[in-house]
């Protein structure tokens, strides 16, 4: 009887598993405001760019932890997108991904979204404007500056 060969590694059944770890692999950009966290992960994504027509685009994955004693709710989101070449576009809109999530204490809401450049790499940043539930006080949460990074970045000599 031949040895029998070596099993082939588990492969996900469900591809939201296989991209959740895949996106849990990446760099983090965190930061906490007013008791409510923010974790930004960014990836590139080859098959929506174009880098001959000068379009670049990215994933980001971001999670909203309360932290707090009093319910959130996120009412707005503000985004300052700044290309290589240094332009600012500045972004405003309700909610994310179409809604306008409550957070419980200890709860939080994750999201996926993206951007696209005409550069090969830039930063995003911004606030949420969130309004704590039980008192009625508004308030902004940092969304920590994030890099978006291409392949067809050139290299810097020193």
């Amino acid at each position: 009887m031949s040895p029998r060969p070596p099993m082939p590694p588990k492969l996900f059944e469900d591809p939201e598993a296989a991209l959740d770890e895949a996106i849990a692999s990446l760099p983090a950009y965190e930061e906490t405001t007013e008791n409510v966290r923010v974790v930004v992960r960014a990836f590139w994504l080859e098959d929506q760019s174009q880098p001959e027509d000068h379009s670049y685009c990215w994933g980001y994955r971001i999670s909203i932890e309360n932290h707090g004693d009093h319910t959130v709710q996120l009412l707005e989101r503000s985004w300052e997108i700044i290309d290589a070449n240094g332009h600012i576009d500045r972004v405003r809109g309700d909610g994310v991904v179409g809604e306008q999530p409550v957070l419980k204490p200890d709860g939080g809401f994750q999201y996926t979204s993206g951007a696209s450049l005409d550069t090969p790499s830039g930063i995003m940043r911004g606030f949420y404007h969130m309004i704590n539930e039980t008192t009625g006080r508004h308030f902004e949460v940092r969304i920590p500056a994030f890099s978006l990074d291409s392949p067809y970045q050139p290299g810097i000599i020193h």
